[in-house]
């Protein structure tokens, strides 16, 4: 995996076949063919969203006998999640410092537009 790992999860979730894939793979294990069905493309193709997949570390591929089953890795969304906290948070102070402005305006103080 690339020294990077939040850019890798980043570049994986920026397809939308790639975010469809971990969706399905949210509700159980599947077989490359389970996953290509909803999909109008090449075996190939998917195999290719597989590999960017597995290469973020969001998927990993297993081998029991003749199936080989895919399943998710939700390791790396943890990353992103805690990454994404700070903005969160960012944006609740924000919109708690437009609420307190909106609510002064309301009660009339000719003061708000200052703070």
């Amino acid at each position: 995996m690339p020294a990077d790992h939040l850019s890798a999860t980043f570049s994986a979730l920026a397809d939308p076949t790639r975010r469809a894939i971990l969706a399905r793979l949210t509700k159980g294990e599947a077989s490359v063919t389970e996953l290509a069905q909803p999909f109008d493309m090449t075996m190939p193709a998917i195999t290719k969203h597989l590999k960017v997949l597995e290469r973020a570390g969001l998927v990993i591929r297993g081998r029991e006998a003749q199936w080989r089953p895919v399943r998710l890795e939700a390791g790396p969304l943890r990353e992103v999640s805690g990454w994404l906290q700070h903005y969160r948070q960012f944006w609740d102070e924000s919109l708690d410092r437009l609420d307190d402005y909106l609510q002064a305006i309301q009660k009339g103080d000719s003061d708000a537009g200052r703070h």
